[in-house]
């Protein structure tokens, strides 16, 4: 039994620079320790890119008329064909290091339901990752001279145990809002919300959008008005990584440092949960004036 199964369902692999950052990525992953490997769906070259490599591939995912797969299948497939008591859903340009299995390690030992997500460092790159012994220490080096840590907003992969996310809205992969209702569901069931940025190196390997029609970004997308109609609205698809309530640090769950970003956004969920009779829009007035947004910054500098 491994611990610890990673699912993605990848782009097609007919465009060269999304083919080779989708190599680079799950290569990556195929050498973490106690790891498998599930890739979902039918997209082009996507069998013969599992052969390759060695992973898993399993093509049977329910899709939307367009032919983009449902997250709610691809949960699924993966909880089926998986022997591993934890699961990590993550987008396949994402390059992974050992220290995501050492964190996940760590809070098992210390959580019984828990998501762990963190922020990611953006990385330009245009040739393959050539995984010799020492891969390792330049990828870092090289993420560290480029100084591209994403802000706390979208998440590109969640790690949680088996029996949490058992009733997935069928969310369309790939477009906006599906990931900050992960976030919002784990606050609702009061399951721990964990952002290792502090532990671990998480890697986007950046590209266009011309795999989306037009060329546009995924928020911009038709499917994602669907993501949000079937999060429950607006207010569920806030949340981001600022919404954690525990970070990893040194092998520690600490309270997150508080910040005026931290700050206002937990001021903004409490008035919500005490005036739920008022119209969202006027609670989040209350809650985001710019005035009190000055003051905070100069409060937590």
């Amino acid at each position: 039994m491994t611990f610890l199964t990673l699912f993605s369902a990848p782009k097609p692999f007919t465009n060269p620079h999304i083919a080779m950052i989708q190599r680079n990525a799950i290569r990556s992953w195929t050498l973490l320790p106690d790891v498998e490997v599930v890739l979902l769906g039918e997209e082009d070259g996507l069998a013969k890119a599992a052969r390759e490599l060695g992973v898993k591939h399993l093509p049977n995912v329910a899709s939307n008329e367009s032919g983009t797969p449902l997250i709610s299948s691809m949960f699924q497939l993966a909880r089926e064909n998986s022997n591993s008591e934890f699961l990590c859903i993550i987008n396949a340009d994402m390059i992974l290091l050992p220290d995501l299995v050492e964190a996940a390690k760590q809070v098992v030992k210390l959580k019984d339901k828990f998501v762990i997500l963190s922020q990611r460092w953006d990385y330009n790159i245009t040739s393959p990752i050539d995984f010799t012994a020492e891969w390792q220490n330049h990828l870092r080096s090289t993420v560290h001279s480029q100084n591209n840590l994403h802000r706390p907003a979208g998440s590109d992969f969640f790690l949680f145990p088996k029996n949490c996310y058992q009733d997935i809205p069928d969310f369309i992969i790939g477009r906006a809002g599906w990931d900050n209702w992960m976030i919002y569901k784990a606050r609702s069931e009061k399951w721990s919300v964990i952002d290792c940025t502090p532990s671990v190196m998480i890697v986007h390997q950046n590209h266009d959008y011309s795999h989306l029609p037009g060329g546009k970004s995924h928020y911009e997308h038709p499917d994602t008005n669907e993501n949000i109609r079937l999060a429950g609205g607006q207010a569920n698809i806030r949340y981001t990584i600022l919404d954690s309530t525990h970070q990893l640090a040194d092998g520690k769950l600490i309270r997150p440092q508080m910040t005026s970003q931290r700050f206002t956004r937990s001021f903004e969920l409490f008035l919500r949960s005490i005036i739920f009779f008022l119209p969202e829009k006027m609670v989040e007035n209350i809650a985001r004036p710019k005035r009190w947004k000055k003051r905070f910054k100069k409060l937590f500098k």
